[in-house]
């Protein structure tokens, strides 16, 4: 009797996948809000009126409270302290408000003409929702992986961590493939944002259903997380991650990697319609194929390191192919959609590749009571970098340099970009990913941290 009351909830393979299921489910609705605005850059540019500059310190301020006010961090602590329980209600809570507050400075006209500090108070506003909205997704990250990792160590935790990432790509194809058209249809630019806002209320209330079976869990496990060691956290355990070597190895190429990617589809349809020359409302059907492409190389690639290994390996190769991709896209001559189509096609190929090594590599060198701090720092140079520092860039730069005239689509102006700078700056990024991924297989063959053997112990 006593022996079947320790049985964990997690040995339960239905009640395993259905935890991955519900917090899957919750990150698609979030990543659609994510990226929801990338096809309408086109549209914000004609209809609101905003300078690529404007458009990139929007995509920027989703890292603003993370970064600058150190949210991330401070929410990872609130993860290993108060449990995923709390910390994933109140990321889902935050991103409604975020997302709401996007919306309505959107969809409103009384912010039109204003300015604060020299910004435009439409701009501004916008800008203040998704920071909000990010502050509360990247918790909802890092709470969605602690929770995989707690589910399913021992089991198949690659295969799941490659799922759930797979899965939270849904949301950012349905928002490539469909934010275009629902604008068009409805003839304004925050329709989709509310769509997304929607989306997430029922993210919130999935995730309320999920906090049951958490609790279950507990219980299953004999669990009394008022006073368990396993929650609790001391604040020399973030000094003792950072002096791993390789969790910065880990770190820095999450952020590089991430850099060539979230920007880019930040960025995607517009150099679709500018480089390529596909129609404006097909803008982001090409870059909606990447996120599929990821799904079954996740399922592959994941289960191959459950069972084989080769995580560094695994993390190598994908960043090699993200280097590929980028020398591809800055080659000005290179112009065809079709060429397009594959090496997105590609990119996804290595997309599904390192995250799919990455995340189930870290519990391998980070007890699971400092999981949700050590998540929190990676996510935290994974915003500096990727979220916040190269969608300013990318759009400074073309700014700058990359506006070659105008167009006019619609009867209404806007400018014409060459695309082949900032392409140029992602291929760079994608050759340090390669150089970080190498030094962390280096590392792993020092330390033993393990990243080349299988993750299940059965």
């Amino acid at each position: 009797m006593v022996e079947a009351l320790k049985t964990s909830l997690r040995q339960s393979k239905a009640a395993r996948w259905t935890s991955l299921l519900i917090v899957s489910f919750t990150m698609l609705c979030g990543y659609y809000v994510a990226d929801v605005m990338a096809p309408l850059k086109p549209m914000i540019e004609q209809q609101l009126h905003w300078s690529s500059a404007q458009y990139g310190f929007f995509t920027g301020a989703y890292a603003w409270f993370n970064v600058f006010l150190g949210m991330l961090v401070i929410g990872g602590i609130i993860l290993d302290k108060k449990g995923a329980r709390f910390a994933g209600t109140l990321s889902c809570v935050l991103m409604v408000v975020g997302s709401a507050v996007k919306w309505w400075a959107v969809h409103t006209h009384v912010l039109s003409g204003t300015s604060f500090l020299g910004v435009n108070g439409q701009v501004l506003t916008a800008s203040l929702g998704y920071a909000t909205f990010g502050m509360g997704i990247e918790l909802c990250g890092i709470t969605a992986t602690k929770i995989i990792a707690r589910w399913f160590k021992g089991y198949e935790i690659a295969l799941a961590m490659g799922l759930q990432v797979g899965t939270a790509r849904i949301g950012t194809a349905m928002a490539m493939g469909l934010s275009a058209p629902i604008a068009t249809h409805f003839k304004s630019v925050s329709a989709p944002i509310m769509v997304g806002t929607i989306l997430l209320a029922v993210g919130l209330v999935a995730y309320i259903f999920y906090c049951s079976m958490d609790k279950k869990l507990d219980a299953s496990e004999g669990v009394d997380t008022s006073s368990s060691d396993e929650e609790a956290f001391r604040l020399s355990d973030i000094g003792e991650i950072l002096r791993i070597r390789g969790f910065w190895y880990i770190a820095i190429l999450c952020g590089l990697f991430y850099s060539a990617v979230f920007p880019f589809l930040k960025y995607a349809p517009d150099l679709m319609v500018q480089k390529f020359h596909v129609k404006q409302s097909l803008a982001g059907a090409i870059p909606s194929v990447l996120p599929f492409a990821t799904i079954p190389l996740t399922v592959i690639f994941g289960g191959f390191y459950d069972r084989k290994g080769k995580g560094a390996s695994i993390m190598i190769l994908g960043s090699l192919l993200l280097l590929l991709v980028h020398a591809i896209f800055s080659v000005p001559f290179l112009n065809r959609w079709e060429l397009a189509l594959l090496a997105t096609i590609v990119l996804g190929f290595g997309f599904a590749l390192v995250p799919s090594a990455m995340w189930p590599s870290v519990p391998k060198f980070i007890p699971h009571r400092q999981l949700g701090t050590a998540y929190a720092l990676i996510f935290f140079v994974q915003n500096l970098m990727a979220l916040f520092g190269v969608p300013y860039l990318i759009g400074w730069i073309l700014d700058k340099y990359g506006v070659v005239g105008t167009r006019v689509v619609d009867g209404v102006s806007s400018p014409a970009y060459n695309y082949t700078l900032p392409m140029l700056t992602f291929t760079l990024i994608g050759v340090l990913a390669v150089v970080f991924a190498l030094l962390l297989k280096m590392e792993d063959r020092k330390k033993g941290y393990g990243l080349e053997l299988p993750c299940r112990k059965d």
